[in-house]
């Protein structure tokens, strides 16, 4: 093997390695988290985690990122150690898709139809449509689809590049007695285990195997341990993610350790003592394997083991939490545990994951600003305490998610997928400031009890009015917010202008009040405190709904959006009206 030969090798498996890896990540993106979502809630039989876990691999090309996503599943609490056996051993299978599509190059033929379905024929077409689908994209889905086309395409030429390199090696003495080694079954599960442990992918490690058999002349005795090798070291990578988890998530990459190696104990120990017994022709070092029965020994390799482990699944559970006990000191999950480093090598999930806990952060807010809200009429020590607890988990909610979407920001991912990121960066923000006011609000309320003063009744009522008011504008940008809806949104600005006019009615009132002797100084002040966090609470929410609603559009000029409502450019008029008269204060 000459110098060239090695360097077209490297770049065949180079360019091969790169087509899977892109056309896998356009996968994931055109899924948009639907499928992570999909296998988060509906494992609640062994059937169905079964079936889910082939569609999801067979989708994603993948049974490794499988896995890991089931890791962090695990990690986080979402799902249990044993929902997570079926979905394995359905991963397993849905692997196998990957060689069944790189079989194509084992398409014989001089009919004209024949011809279409070699890769020789079809990929340079695919290259060139998905190129042009690429530079003329306009949404996502056009976009992705464009680059799972360019990445097949790559990885059918860098597989006819492996396979053009090596085509000299067939008459090769030295390839020849490597091969002849690998048909000791021990030496052939071994490499193929190392093998693909390196590259960690099964379905790249296949594939190389078939570019391989393409040029070379591969028994049976050969390519059949091999296989076996590389169902065991696809494993190394949920091993590797759950080396940082907690100790289900360690169990569960035990766990799929277990079922390959179990299988390929049970297969290849049945197998081989048959062909002691009746000698199998195949196997005999003159019958040769090509792409598809490649690819149908790793499929029927999987399909055997998964009927025959399946019924043992508690088993298998069972194994595995003995394998690794439970350690002492290990901490309870937290509201957090959805963050998982591991989500972020799928960003449309973990973007999803960061959605959630901004919807949960937003309902805390406004908790914290209704309990804070009845301390003005009402004080309790423990309902101010309850604030004060609240305005601390919402703090901890906004350190935490915006981190770890700062994380996700770095990460490649769909159009949809970043402007999400942005609105929820620009929306944890105010809504801990939300709870910030609520605990403002608390506090007043708290100085007026200890101080044994009360505010007059004018005051009272002009207090229950904008509280209401802060209360519905709160109510419609979280509903906006969680639900995406953009018509609530719509209402948020007219009702946050109508409580700046309250803010400056009630102002007005006091003064007068102030004048005629019938207020205090000192309420003037914790008044003035009030009315201003109630303002401020609308400001923020106003900042929520505006964000929601230009990011909605394509865009993020918050002051041209504003400019063009005021303007009259929606109906904000008639909804500023509707809203003066329903919180009308009489001076």
């Amino acid at each position: 093997m000459n110098i060239f030969t090695i360097l077209a090798l490297i770049g065949g498996l180079v360019m091969f390695l790169y087509g899977m890896d892109l056309m896998g990540d356009s996968l994931k993106k055109l899924a948009g988290g639907k499928l992570e979502s999909i296998l988060e809630k509906l494992t609640s039989s062994r059937w169905k985690g079964l079936l889910l876990g082939f569609i999801v691999t067979a989708v994603i090309q993948s049974s490794s990122a499988t896995t890991v996503m089931l890791v962090g599943f695990v990690n986080s609490g979402i799902m249990k150690l044993g929902q997570t056996i079926s979905v394995i051993m359905g991963a397993n299978i849905g692997t196998t898709v990957t060689a069944w599509l790189l079989s194509t190059n084992d398409i014989s033929g001089t009919a004209f139809v024949l011809k279409l379905l070699k890769p020789d024929s079809f990929t340079p077409v695919l290259a060139a449509i998905g190129l042009i689908m690429n530079m003329t994209a306009k949404n996502d889905r056009r976009k992705n689809t464009s680059t799972i086309l360019i990445g097949f395409a790559i990885l059918m030429f860098g597989m006819d590049m492996m396979s053009g390199a090596v085509e000299g090696l067939r008459d090769n003495p030295t390839f020849t007695n490597l091969l002849t080694a690998f048909s000791n079954p021990i030496i052939g599960i071994l490499f193929g285990t190392i093998f693909t442990a390196v590259i960690q992918s099964s379905s790249a490690s296949v594939g190389v195997l078939q570019a391989l058999s393409m040029s070379c002349l591969i028994p049976y005795s050969t390519a059949i341990p091999v296989i076996l090798g590389q169902n065991i070291g696809t494993t190394i990578t949920p091993i590797l993610s759950a080396m940082t988890g907690n100790t289900d998530s360690k169990r569960v990459a035990l766990t799929c350790l277990y079922i390959k190696m179990v299988g390929v104990a049970i297969v290849a120990g049945v197998f081989y003592l048959l062909n002691a017994l009746l000698n199998f022709a195949f196997m005999s070092a003159d019958v040769y394997v090509s792409p598809t029965t490649i690819a149908v020994i790793h499929t029927l390799f999987n399909i055997v083991s998964t009927v025959i482990l399946i019924p043992f699944c508690s088993l298998f559970e069972k194994l595995a939490v003995k394998t690794i006990k439970n350690k002492k000191d290990e901490k309870e999950l937290d509201a957090f545990a959805a963050l998982d480093e591991r989500f972020l090598e799928m960003p449309s999930f973990a973007v999803e994951k960061c959605k959630d806990l901004v919807n949960d952060m937003a309902k805390i807010s406004f908790e914290s600003f209704k309990k804070a809200a009845n301390l003005v009429k009402n004080y309790d020590e423990a309902v101010f305490s309850e604030v004060e607890a609240l305005e601390s988990m919402v703090d901890k909610y906004e350190d935490k998610t915006s981190s770890y979407l700062i994380k996700i920001a770095g990460r490649n991912m769909s159009l949809n997928d970043s402007k999400l990121v942005t609105e929820l960066l620009h929306c944890v923000g105010d809504i801990e400031r939300i709870s910030d006011h609520a605990l403002n609000i608390a506090e007043a309320a708290k100085e007026v009890h200890d101080k044994g003063i009360t505010f007059s009744d004018k005051a009272k009522s002009d207090l229950e009015v904008i509280t209401a008011a802060t209360n519905e504008i709160l109510s419609l940008a979280v509903d906006a917010l969680i639900g995406e809806d953009l018509e609530k949104a719509a209402f948020v600005e007219p009702l946050e202008q109508v409580i700046d006019k309250l803010k400056r009615v009630i102002k007005t009132g006091h003064i007068t009040r102030l004048r005629q002797g019938d207020c205090t100084m000192e309420l003037g002040f914790i008044l003035s405190d009030l009315l201003t966090n109630f303002e401020r609470i609308s400001d923020h929410c106003s900042n929520i709904a505006v964000c929601f609603i230009e990011i909605a559009h394509d865009s993020f000029e918050t002051h041209e959006y504003l400019k063009q409502v005021k303007s009259g450019g929606t109906n904000f008029d008639e909804m500023f009206e509707v809203y003066n008269e329903k919180y009308y204060i009489e001076n």
